[in-house]
């Protein structure tokens, strides 16, 4: 069960599908590609001034309004985390990189008017990290790499 949470928060449907089935994954390199991670700002301490049904139903209203809004995106989700994705399974030339941050720019404005049902007077505020460059992705890890002065690798195995 562990293994299969892992594999849907780090690899697309189609490629978690397929490891959790024993198939073997052709490695595949994405050019160019951009992703968005957000987590909510003081979620422990509004989950501490909350029952555990309001909690549920939080994080329902908010990744439901998330998934209304990248709606208009050429992106994907990824796993249960909200990251979101663009420039694979299909690349999108250089448009990813804009496309991950008009659509932040647009879940942060929708953020702003979101209440929290049970405490309308507590704002909601997300924290948000955008990366792009290379995304390779095989059967064992996936591999994030961007190079700047540096080479920069970051892997879940």
């Amino acid at each position: 069960m562990y293994r299969s949470f892992i594999l849907d928060l780090f690899f697309s449907r189609v490629v978690a599908e397929s490891l959790k089935s024993g198939k073997s994954v052709i490695p595949v390199t994405y050019p160019s590609v951009s992703i968005y991670f957000s987590d909510i700002v003081g979620f422990t301490t509004i989950s501490a001034m909350s029952t555990p049904l309001q909690v549920v139903n939080l994080l329902n209203e908010l990744y439901t309004m998330f998934d209304d809004t990248i709606d208009a995106y050429d992106v994907e989700t990824i796993g249960d985390a909200y990251m979101v994705a663009s420039g694979l399974p299909i690349p999108n030339d250089e448009r990813h990189a804009s496309e991950i941050a008009i659509m932040a720019l647009d879940l942060l404005s929708h953020c702003g008017t979101f209440t929290i049902s049970h405490l309308p007077n507590v704002p909601l505020r997300i924290r948000i990290g955008l990366h792009s460059g290379r995304l390779g992705i095989s059967s064992t890890f996936v591999q994030f790499l961007i190079i700047h002065d540096k080479q920069v690798i970051i892997y879940v195995r």
